[in-house]
């Protein structure tokens, strides 16, 4: 096989024979190779801290983050995207995944639709990319077209721009981004197969940025999730215990407040706290850039 420059294409000589082996020995050179993934991510702490920096100063200015990438990339990003609302009360529109050929991709292979840069620039004038907003393209490769001219466009458009990578990245594409980051996790254990271990750094490093900019922007207060939107059984019961805990309430008085608040657990617990109505706990907040231990202290 004629060597490629791109890590994740290179053979892995820890699993040559992997195709002689038994279950358990599969599973066993799988959590091998799954293990190193997290030094991988660790090696990128700084750029990652910098790149979380930049998001946070987008949503505070009033931007957005959109992810775009072609196949497990592109689907890892709408992943992320798809979990923001619910675990961070955020709009829908304020973080957003694009994925090469278009949601059929999402649920099949849609073969060649990453092979073209002005796909990318074009998908990216589709959803209306201002200068205020942040791009993050995600290829394990750092070589597909699609992203790269996703990028390519969202730089000359003036917006922030960032690539998650797990290969050395060539200069053309690290001379358009603001951040690179660039976990480098080696040979798969199946050739080229970038859903494995490239794909596990990918979703840890994804994970860092929402969650990481969502804390800065006051989504947390210590580690509880107050800003969640209870759109289903699960999150309601969450949303009460959290008011419940932090409050010393019974189950009906933190379901009074919350019904008081909107909905709202970081109303609620201001206007419980504070001892203050809905309007101005909401106007505390805001005054607070959304950060409500610094008007009720320590959870």
């Amino acid at each position: 096989m004629t060597l490629d420059p791109r890590i994740t294409e290179h053979r892995n000589p820890r699993t040559t024979r992997i195709d002689l082996a038994t279950p358990d020995e599969i599973v066993a050179l799988m959590n091998a190779e799954d293990r190193t993934v997290a030094d991988a991510v660790a090696t990128q702490s700084d750029e990652i801290a910098a790149a979380i920096t930049i998001i946070e100063g987008v949503f505070r200015g009033g931007g957005r983050l959109f992810y775009v990438g072609a196949g497990t990339s592109g689907r890892l990003g709408i992943l992320d995207a798809s979990e923001c609302p619910p675990t961070f009360g955020t709009d829908p529109e304020l973080v957003q995944g694009i994925i090469a050929g278009g949601p059929p991709a999402v649920f099949r292979s849609q073969e060649g639709a990453e092979d073209l840069p002005e796909n990318g620039a074009k998908a990216i004038d589709e959803h209306g990319l201002r200068d205020n907003d942040c791009l993050v393209g995600i290829a394990a490769s750092g070589t597909t077209p699609f992203v790269r001219g996703a990028l390519a466009r969202a730089e000359s458009l003036g917006a922030r721009t960032m690539v998650i990578a797990c290969t050395p990245l060539p200069v053309e594409v690290t001379r358009i981004v603001d951040v690179a980051i660039v976990a480098v996790t080696g040979p798969e254990v199946v050739t080229g197969s970038t859903r494995l271990k490239a794909g596990t750094a990918t979703k840890m490093i994804l994970n860092m940025l929402t969650t990481g900019a969502m804390i800065r922007i006051g989504k947390t207060w210590g580690n509880l999730m107050v800003d969640l939107r209870a759109t289903n059984v699960k999150l309601k019961d969450r949303s009460e215990r959290i008011l419940m805990e932090s409050c010393a309430l019974s189950r009906e008085d933190a379901r009074t407040v919350l019904e008081k608040a909107g909905g709202s657990v970081k109303t609620a617990i201001v206007m419980q706290k504070a001892g203050v109505s809905k309007d101005v706990a909401e106007k505390r907040i805001h005054d607070a850039g959304g950060l409500i231990r610094r008007i009720v202290g320590d959870p």
